[in-house]
């Protein structure tokens, strides 16, 4: 009977926990439908809420502002946004903060998380994954003597809280692994291991 129960829990838990992220994710973007006049919303119309009608909607508007954003007159339009949000103290300083961080993770050309490294934290002997997320700018890097990444070490099984660390380049080993890989390797607690490769024989990242 144990066999059975743990059997099913296998079975059961990765379906229940898929369905809850789906459903709560399609919840959050049904909230895009707050945007229309309530005559043209589903309850509106057909009586009921149908959900995943937002969802669509969300999508549609993601894909018509990166379709406009992309043409000439879109980014004109962005620039006189983000200058008329320039001119608001505090709006200022979050949007550009937002901003430069989504440009970095989002950007094709970006570096961030791209990279699954080995360090060793939170001491010597101790080693764990991380991932890369550029090099020190600013003022730190003058008060940073040699080569340095910067590294972001998330915690498991929340990957999305974590450490930002800057390291010597010398210390960092980079991974054989892809992010998706490392993720899953993370979020498992060690449990679902990424699948055997021959170790290369690799010098620190360059």
């Amino acid at each position: 009977m144990k066999r059975y129960f743990i059997t099913g829990l296998l079975v059961l838990v990765p379906l229940s926990i898929t369905v809850w992220v789906l459903k709560t994710l399609i919840g959050v973007m049904d909230q895009s439908l707050l945007l229309l006049p309530y005559e043209w919303r589903p309850e509106a119309q057909l009586g009921q809420d149908i959900p995943g009608i937002g969802a669509i909607l969300t999508l549609l508007i993601i894909f018509g502002t990166g379709l406009i954003a992309t043409n000439f007159f879109g980014k004109q339009l962005i620039l006189l946004w983000e200058n008329l949000l320039g001119r608001v103290p505090v709006v200022k300083s979050i949007y550009n903060s937002v901003k430069q961080v989504s440009d970095t993770l989002f950007s094709d050309s970006g570096n961030a998380f791209r990279k699954a490294l080995l360090v060793q934290y939170p001491r010597q002997g101790s080693w764990t994954v991380a991932f890369l997320t550029g090099q020190p700018g600013g003022d730190v890097a003058n008060h940073l003597q040699g080569d340095y990444v910067s590294v972001y070490v998330p915690t498991t099984p929340n990957p999305t809280s974590g450490f930002f660390l800057m390291m010597p380049r010398a210390d960092v080993i980079e991974l054989d692994m892809s992010v998706d890989a490392a993720l899953k390797y993370i979020i498992s607690m060690g449990v679902v291991a990424p699948a055997d490769k021959p170790a290369p024989l690799q010098p620190p990242i360059q």
